[in-house]
């Protein structure tokens, strides 16, 4: 009781824990939002800056203190002009409204079928560009093709990519186990440091993840590997166990979540 005493009331202590508490939250949630958005280098700028400014406080090094300060609104706008693309990327994540989203969502999605089809694919070199809506809703993306709202197995994604249709090129949107759209264009990577051999698809599937939450699955056709783009970040070349084992982690799914309608077209392809 007297430990209690020194805090104050119990509603005093409720409410500096509840501070504690969603202090904690925002910055670890903050901090997540800058990873996924490479926006670290923003934090990186920000802490050379103060670092400087201390300095010149503690050493009372009046020169650097009088160009700090007068060149502190040039810095500002100068930073937003320098980092613009890292901005608009966190603004675009704050606007998706999964901050306060806990625990699983599990959904529908065969994902067996989509990776039976990049099998394929991959064996004779055709490219492929699934995209997976995972929270973000990709409307504007997918009045950029057409619309099909087509139940997904893997004998129509080998339709779409295995010949030279005008479907072909463009990206499919995937949802709840169904093919929404398909020759769906998305937006390129601005990332200055791609590798030069990733092709369109991949800066394209880059794109889209750095904008969204999607998880993009892409075959390329110059050397068959199957690569996953999600959170701003390329992983190429993965396995068949990778990629089911990422897919289920990001999609956020479990193997109840895949039906036996699924499991049967999977089985149909492989034979």
């Amino acid at each position: 009781m007297n430990s209690l005493m020194r805090f104050g009331s119990p509603v005093a202590v409720i409410q500096m824990l509840l501070d504690i508490f969603f202090l904690a939250f925002l910055l670890y949630k903050v901090y997540g939002l800058l990873v996924k958005t490479n926006g670290m280098q923003i934090i990186k700028a920000v802490m050379i800056i103060a670092l400087a400014y201390i300095a010149a406080l503690i050493l009372q090094l009046q020169t650097l203190q009088w160009l700090l300060n007068v060149s502190g609104p040039s810095l500002v706008i100068g930073f937003c002009i320098v980092f613009q693309p890292e901005l608009r990327k966190i603004f675009l994540k704050l606007g998706q409204g999964t901050w306060f989203a806990i625990g699983s969502r599990p959904r529908h999605t065969s994902i067996e079928s989509v990776l039976l089809a990049a099998e394929q694919l991959s064996a004779v070199k055709r490219g492929m560009l699934v995209v997976f809506i995972n929270h973000t809703e990709l409307k504007g993306i997918i009045e950029t093709g057409t619309r099909l709202d087509a139940h997904l197995s893997s004998n129509l994604l080998v339709t779409i990519f295995g010949h030279d249709t005008p479907l072909h090129d463009g990206a499919v949107i995937v949802q709840g186990g169904k093919i929404i759209a398909a020759g769906c264009f998305l937006p390129l990577s601005e990332q200055y440091d791609i590798k030069k051999t990733f092709g369109t698809r991949h800066r394209a599937a880059l794109g889209v993840s750095e904008q969204t939450d999607a998880v993009v699955l892409v075959v390329s056709e110059e050397t068959g590997a199957i690569s996953l783009a999600y959170d701003s970040k390329l992983h190429y070349n993965l396995s068949a166990e990778q990629l089911t084992k990422t897919l289920e982690t990001e999609l956020e799914l479990s193997p109840g979540d895949i039906t036996e309608e699924d499991d049967a077209d999977a089985v149909q392809g492989k034979l």
